[in-house]
């Protein structure tokens, strides 16, 4: 993986009060055990510290599965083509503005799906944190007060993030802040997915509002990423977890039904995104905003 050495994240470390000259440069609210730093303002913020603390640290459980069980996940839940595209693009675009350029990762506790091949094309420089203690990770941070100095990155990812944030458009405005000038993000994020990690779990978007949040960048590419198909498989998994209370039901179900996804295929993109999973966004930063009129007029499904 070509994550960056930590201290040289040290060098672009800035805590968001700084700006304000609240606070000092580089100050940290506490340190994990295995020497992880912490940026999150509890006070203001979902994360508690108490969270952070012990082997299992973190708010979610988050489980690792192997042998026939990580083959049967994998067949109700592959890796997009979509996905796997989308990143390929963003790659590309990035090299096109820095040869060897830097990249942050939103959520990075764990590789995304399909995003390997950012984590091992050797050129990209990665920096990445979430808000659990992981080995793949800088620093534990809150994303509404990203600890790093404007104008910094050329790319940045958020994967699965934002449906788990109190508020979105913060989020994307502090994405917007870290970029440099014509830097690079690409996101996905559920619009028809039931809740996922309990109480963690906030938003949705459809594509219209997923670009509308996205308003300070302009689109490279945007649409589907997983369609009505896959949608349908996650109402049946939720569907059999409510009738028999037993996420195992859930999970049953689920593998019966799993060639629902290959329907998506037979789905144009404008019926796709109508009903999709979810949405992404490949987009550049912008110095101009959309406007609520000219997203009414920038709708991309069929009706």
């Amino acid at each position: 993986m070509p994550l960056v050495d930590r201290k040289f994240v040290e060098d672009l470390i800035e805590w968001p009060d700084a700006r304000t000259n609240v606070a000092g440069k580089r100050a940290t609210l506490a340190t994990h055990t295995d020497g992880l730093p912490i940026y999150v303002d509890f006070a203001n913020s979902v994360i508690d510290i108490e969270d952070l603390k012990g082997e299992d640290a973190g708010q979610i459980e988050r489980r690792s599965y192997s042998g026939i069980i990580s083959r049967l996940k994998r067949l109700v839940s592959p890796i997009k083509k979509s996905t796997v595209e989308n990143s390929e693009n963003f790659i590309e675009a990035l090299k096109a503005l820095n040869p060897e350029p830097l990249v942050l990762v939103i959520g990075g506790g764990t590789v995304g799906q399909g995003m390997d091949a950012l984590y091992e094309d050797p050129a990209i420089k990665l920096v990445a944190f979430d808000i659990y203690p992981s080995s793949n990770i800088h620093f534990v941070a809150d994303a509404h007060n990203i600890p790093i100095q404007s104008d910094t990155f050329d790319g940045v990812v958020v994967q699965a993030v934002l449906e788990h944030v109190l508020r979105p458009e913060v989020v994307v405005e502090e994405i917007w802040r870290v970029l440099k000038p014509e830097g690079l993000v690409y996101a996905e994020t559920p619009f028809m997915q039931q809740v996922h990690e309990g109480p963690y779990d906030f938003t949705r978007f459809t594509e219209s509002g997923h670009r509308y949040l996205f308003r300070r960048f302009h689109r490279v590419k945007s649409g589907s990423s997983g369609g009505p198909g896959t949608q349908m498989i996650w109402s049946i998994d939720y569907l059999f977890r409510g009738l028999f209370r037993s996420r195992k039901a859930g999970s049953l179900a689920k593998l019966a039904f799993f060639w629902l996804r290959y329907l998506d295929h037979l789905i144009p993109e404008s019926y796709a995104v109508d009903g999709a999973s979810g949405v992404f966004f490949l987009g550049r930063k912008a110095s101009n905003t959309v406007s609520a009129k000219e997203i009414i007029a920038d709708y991309r499904g069929a009706q």
